[in-house]
């Protein structure tokens, strides 16, 4: 397996001016010498080729090691893609439909109420009035959120994914969720959460493997992502990228605790690890349409509906909430997914799809342009939106066509 994109001999024949490249380097640079960012690796690839590939800063600011491109990155929410893809398998292999319902493969789901507001604001306790469906967890419109995003007396009751996932075990979490209020009726808004936790316990009941196994044996394995995992192992430990131990910005204390402990089990939705080397193959393989290096994961047509929007009109959408720049986005299955031109503050086309993770990684892949932008940075942070969106830009400002 070749495995890797192959460079370019110069990045103006991809489309990208010499004079854009210089730009983001010099962003990331400067972003380095004042102390914001430890460090960074960036990857993007156009029409299949390597356009650029570098490392920046360090990847451990106490050390000062230097920051390589095999370095590891928590990638948190960026898990959540890899997941559905798994799941995407087994439904195009008939073992799990999309309007499956969840409380087939965890009862208690269909138990669970649906809090609301009174005149008061006080919580009421209402049924649900249709079940929650596998699609539901792709598209996070199950009413499952995590503590600290949701609005409402509902969703003050649920916890972090920073509070349980080193304690509960999957047992544990079930049980700990199901005994809460869905913050609101399955199928009727984007409420970002532990939705694709569930997603990947399901996977467990459906394969009868451990997730991070399924993942390797059809996924990782056959891509080639072999720095990709669940397992901290003491070769992720050491080439770890670390934060600043306190915030540049407001000098609160900050740390990757997936680099420092072991989760209690493999958290679909955010608990992987893995370099941008890996993770571009795995993107590339989404924009080339479920295959790469000639081994095939998906269909064309499977991955042209995973990168669909999935919200309806009716269908309340905040998925700006996640991130200022996501004006004009919907959101498919397991990615997010710009829906108009424009309204974003960011440049791209209609189709692109993409997801980020809360330490710092960002991903975006653009069909039209024949475009995947893999980059890690160490900012777990607020600031991490800044990166987010000022790569999209510097990315499509240095494009000359």
């Amino acid at each position: 397996m070749s495995g890797f994109p192959s460079p370019a001999s110069e990045p103006e024949a991809l489309g990208f001016s010499a004079s854009g490249i210089a730009d983001i380097d010099d962003f990331f640079n400067r972003e380095v010498a004042a102390s914001r960012l430890p460090g960074a690796v960036l990857a993007i690839v156009r029409d299949g080729q390597l356009v650029h590939h570098v490392a920046y800063g360090h990847r451990d600011p106490e050390t000062r090691a230097p920051m390589k491109l095999d370095t590891v990155f928590a990638l948190a929410s960026m898990t959540k893609i890899m997941v559905s893809v798994a799941a995407l398998k087994l439904m195009q292999e008939g073992k799990l439909p999309l309007k499956s319902r969840l409380d087939s493969y965890f009862p208690a789901f269909g138990d669970m109420k649906v809090g609301g507001t009174d005149a008061m604001g006080r919580l009421t306790l209402s049924e649900q009035v249709r079940p929650i469906y596998i699609q539901d967890l792709m598209r996070h419109t199950a009413g499952i959120t995590y503590g600290g995003r949701g609005v409402g007396p509902a969703a003050a009751l649920w916890p972090s994914a920073s509070d349980i996932m080193f304690s509960d075990d999957s047992a544990g979490f079930i049980d700990r969720i199901t005994s809460l209020p869905l913050t609101h009726q399955p199928g009727t808004a984007f409420e970002y959460g532990f939705s694709t936790d569930v997603l990947g316990l399901v996977i467990e009941q459906v394969t009868g493997m451990r997730l991070g196994a399924y993942l390797r044996k059809v996924l990782w394995e056959p891509l080639g992502m072999n720095d990709t995992g669940f397992e901290l192992t003491a070769q992720r430990m050491e080439r770890g990228a670390r934060p600043f131990a306190k915030s540049p910005f407001d000098g609160s204390a900050q740390s990757v605790k997936l680099l420092e402990r072991q989760t209690s089990f493999d958290w679909g939705g955010s608990a992987s690890m893995g370099t941008v080397a890996d993770y571009l193959r795995f993107g590339q393989m989404l924009l080339n349409g479920g295959v790469f290096d000639g081994v095939r994961i998906l269909s064309p047509q499977t991955v042209a509906l995973m990168t669909s929007n999935h919200l309806t009109p009716e269908m309340v959408n905040t998925i700006h909430f996640t991130e200022p720049h996501r004006e004009g986005y919907g959101f498919g299955l397991g990615v997010a997914v710009r829906t108009q031109a424009g309204v974003s503050t960011v440049p791209g086309r209609v189709g692109e799809f993409s997801w980020n993770g809360a330490y710092g990684t960002i991903f975006f892949a653009d069909p039209a342009e024949k475009l995947v932008v893999v980059a890690g940075t160490v900012a777990p942070g607020e600031i991490r939106k800044h990166y987010r969106e000022q790569l999209q830009v510097l990315v499509y400002g240095a494009m000359t066509r």
